[in-house]
């Protein structure tokens, strides 16, 4: 078994327990993004933790992001609970946007919410036993850019995620010591291969799209070119977009032929819109996921049994 478990204190707001922590040696965890369809991450994160499986490195991208840092923390069920007030017209909608030319209210979601009314344990994320890292796009590049995020700093974990979040079109691009970025997902949707560089011999992916699933080329692409002008590099790299997913999945799935990868993916299309904000539907698929999701889980426990692959 190359799961080992240690003693591993979380220190809460109010409670201070202790957890055993399953770090599975070698193997990484990748977590894709897509909006609020990610809530299925949400989902299949809090059941890991139910099986107390947890990784020595973790990276996620955009909402993927977002749902692995409550993970991390190993404050399960704090997804879900931050979920319930998307309908908040503080959390997003379109009179932000009009306004502030961002969909989301970003200083809500990712500081006032986990400083003042969901509280996350920045203390546990900075201490936390896996390598927490996320996926930003650097606009001005073109270029992933891969950061650690085991900090106890409420403002750069803001800045990080609003990075990794933000959407073309429906988000301003995050300025960070002068660098423009936007979504993650951008140049790398998920990050199989940064994973295995970072010395992992195998990796856990969570996708959000079912098998078989297939990028099509945007039918927006003149709009991209006439908002993002002044970024040449970030137009080329949109123009092949679909293309570099679409053979990134075939990477996965060929890791996953040959050992090296178990990928975690819904069985049919996850019926919510990257920016559905109705609390009740994305607690009904969450719960939906949660229900399904065991015999996956089992299957992933023999992977996890079995000797590491190279």
């Amino acid at each position: 078994m190359v799961c080992f478990h240690i003693n591993f204190i979380l220190l809460r707001t109010k409670n201070y327990i202790i957890k055993p922590m399953n770090l599975c040696e070698k193997t990484g965890l990748v977590l894709e993004g897509g909006g609020f369809r990610a809530i299925y991450v949400a989902a299949v994160l809090e059941a890991l933790h139910r099986n107390q499986l947890f990784f020595p490195y973790a990276i996620g991208v955009s909402a993927g992001a977002a749902y692995g840092v409550s993970y991390v923390t190993m404050q399960n069920g704090r997804n879900l609970l931050t979920n319930s007030r998307i309908s908040d017209k503080q959390y997003c909608g379109l009179s932000h946007w009009i306004k502030k030319g961002d969909f989301f209210h970003w200083e809500y979601v990712y500081k006032t919410i986990p400083t003042q009314i969901i509280p996350l344990d920045y203390q546990a994320l900075a201490q936390s036993s896996t390598h927490f890292q996320v996926a930003m796009t650097n606009c001005l590049s073109a270029e992933v850019e891969y950061v650690d995020a085991n900090t106890s700093d409420p403002d750069k974990m803001r800045d990080l995620l609003t990075a990794t979040s933000s959407l073309p079109y429906v988000a301003k691009m995050k300025f960070i010591n002068g660098v423009p970025y936007l979504d993650g997902g951008l140049a790398d949707p998920v990050p199989v291969h940064h994973a295995l560089e970072m010395g992992n011999n195998r990796v856990v992916v969570v996708l959000t799209r079912p098998k078989g699933y297939q990028k099509e080329p945007s039918k927006t692409q003149w709009l991209f070119r006439l908002i993002y002008k002044k970024y040449p590099k970030l137009i080329r790299l949109m123009e092949t977009r679909e293309q570099h997913y679409n053979k990134l999945i075939k990477d996965i799935e060929s890791l996953e032929t040959r050992g090296q990868a178990f990928i975690i993916r819904p069985k049919e299309p996850v019926s919510i819109g990257r920016l559905e904000n109705n609390p009740q539907h994305l607690e009904k698929v969450y719960t939906k996921t949660l229900q399904m999701i065991d015999p996956t889980i089992q299957e992933l426990k023999k992977w996890l049994a079995n000797p590491i692959t190279k």
